[in-house]
Parts: structure tokens; sequence; C-alpha cells
């Protein structure tokens, strides 16, 4: 029934432009809180061919990273892209979570997908679905059995890249920045309405999800184990999506310059963005403690839902 009042939902959408109360969510996303990687994967340009190639077309994604926002989407992404039978969109589309982009309606999201031969499947990846309350239903509504895949890692830890990802880019565009304790702290206790804590309570914004999808239909990639050994990853969502076993050891090498796994697919090697990877600030330690301690409950919460624990301090 969700679903279907999603569906009648999405055909208003397309007619007419959202009204005022649905677009606070978008203007609470800023240049602050949007993945601004340009990392393009493997096998996909950002230009467009001037002629299709022959036997292709452009279809609405088989599968969709939804998030989480310095989980290691981009990472996933592009490792993903290594397996000849998925064709991954070059840019985050933001249809589901931005009220603008939906009220374009859906063949204007089927166009930013990749052109692809029938036997591949679409994958398209925006970090900001996982937290967004609107976008599962909506998801739900374009197809209610797709495949999503949900990257996380310990939501602490990604608190604090969430910050210094933020931090690189106000310093980028000369704008004033603060230290981490004063955005985590505030009067003398932890500033919860900090949105980089927001993202990291997961059971809140997997409640919602569970609304519309079973749990089986949820494939949950340890972001942090990704990072230490991205094959084993890589192979449990290649079953997952039902694709053949094609990514092997060889298309990955540890770069000791950078300190993570770099890929190598089709005699070329790259590796992510430099904004990727960078080190995070030292964080007072009484200030992690605050913070640790209020995921904890979380966390344990989660890991109830999902049904499998992770090792998060």
């Amino acid at each position: 029934m969700a679903c279907f009042l999603a569906s009648a939902f999405l055909l208003v959408l397309q007619t007419y432009a959202a009204p005022p109360e649905f677009v606070q969510d978008r203007y609470d996303i800023t240049l602050d809180s949007v993945d601004l990687d340009p990392g393009l994967p493997f096998n996909i340009s950002g230009d467009e061919p001037s002629t299709p190639p022959r036997g292709t077309s452009k279809r609405a994604p088989h599968s969709i990273i939804i998030g989480v926002r310095k989980g290691g989407t981009r990472a996933l992404l592009e490792m993903l892209d290594i397996h000849p039978e998925v064709a991954a969109a070059a840019t985050e589309v933001h249809f589901f979570d931005w009220d603008e982009n939906y009220a374009k309606g859906f063949e204007w999201y089927r166009e930013l997908m990749p052109y692809s031969y029938p036997q591949q499947i679409t994958v398209e990846k925006t970090p900001g679905y996982f937290t967004s309350a609107l976008a599962p239903e909506r998801i739900c509504a374009m197809n209610s059995s797709i495949k999503l895949l949900l990257i996380l890692r310990d939501p602490a830890e990604r608190v604090i890249s969430d910050y210094t990802q933020v931090y690189f880019n106000r310093l980028e565009n000369h704008k004033p920045v603060q230290a981490i304790e004063n955005l985590l702290v505030r009067n003398g206790a932890l500033n919860i309405r900090y949105k980089a804590i927001q993202r990291s309570l997961y059971d809140v914004h997997m409640r919602n999800w569970l609304r519309y999808f079973p749990l089986e239909q949820i494939h949950i990639v340890d972001g942090d184990a990704l990072i230490r050994d991205p094959l084993p990853e890589l192979q449990r969502v290649e079953r997952f999506l039902n694709l053949p076993p094609r990514i092997v050891s060889s298309n990955f090498y540890f770069n000791q310059t950078k300190g993570f796994y770099c890929i190598r697919s089709d005699g070329r090697e790259r590796c992510l963005h430099e904004s990727k990877g960078r080190p995070h600030p030292a964080v007072n330690s009484t200030v992690l403690q605050q913070l640790r301690s209020y995921l904890h409950e979380h966390n344990r919460t989660f890991f109830r839902l999902v049904r499998r624990t992770f090792d998060w301090q």
C-alpha cells in the first residue's frame, strides 16, 4: 500500500513542482554536506557518446548504493564498476532525496543513467538517500523489488570524516572553519543536533528503510573491511546482485604512499580522488568518548535491526 500511494505521488510530482513545505530537507543540504568527489568510474565517461553503442539503452537502476555519506560509497562504486556486467552512473543524481529533482519526473532520472547492454545491470549511488526521510518510499514506488547497497563504517569515525570533508571544503572556498570540538560540544554537552552526528544514527534511518523494503533486499557492506581488504566485500556484493564472479585479487593493489588499496582494470591503474583518505584531526579524548558513548546504544539497536554486528568501538 505504501508503494502504491508513493506511485500516485510520483505522478503528481512529475507534473507539478514540489510545494514549499516539502523542500526544507533540500535546503539543509549545502556544499558542506554533498560529496563533491569529481572522480568518475572506470567504464563510464562523463561525456555522453554522440551515437549510443549498438544494442544499448538507458534503463532505471537495478541496484542503488543508498549511502552512507563518508562510508565509502565512491570506493564501492568504482570497485564494483570493474565488473563487465555493471554499468555505473557517473555522477550522484540526488533524484529521490532532492524535491526539485524528483519533480522533474522519472524520464529525467532515467536519462541520467548510462547506456547499458541487456546483460548488464545499472547501478546509481547517492549517499544522501540513506538519511532522507522521503527516499525509501520514492524508490519503492519506482521498483519495490530493487536491490539496495548500504555501506557503513564505524559511526564515530564517520562523524570525524564528515567533519574533515567539510573542513577542507570550507578552506578551499575561503570560508571560516571551526575546531571539531566546537561543533561536537555545546554548553558542555554533546551537540546531538550536529548533522554529522545525526547522519551516524544508523538505527533511526534504517527503521525508515525497513518500512518499505525487507532486510533481504538491503545488503550492508562493511566499509571498514572494504578499506582493509576489498576483495571479500566485493565478492559478497557480486553474490547479492547475482553477478557471475569476475572481480579478482589482481584488480587491487596497495598503494604505500596513499595508505589504501587502489584499482587495476583493463590495463589501467587508478586510485580514488586525492580528497579521499585525508588524515583526520586529533579529537579531544573526553569529547570523543562522549560521542562514542552516545552512539553506543544506537549501534546496539542497529545490530538488532539488521541481525548482525560490526566491530565498532
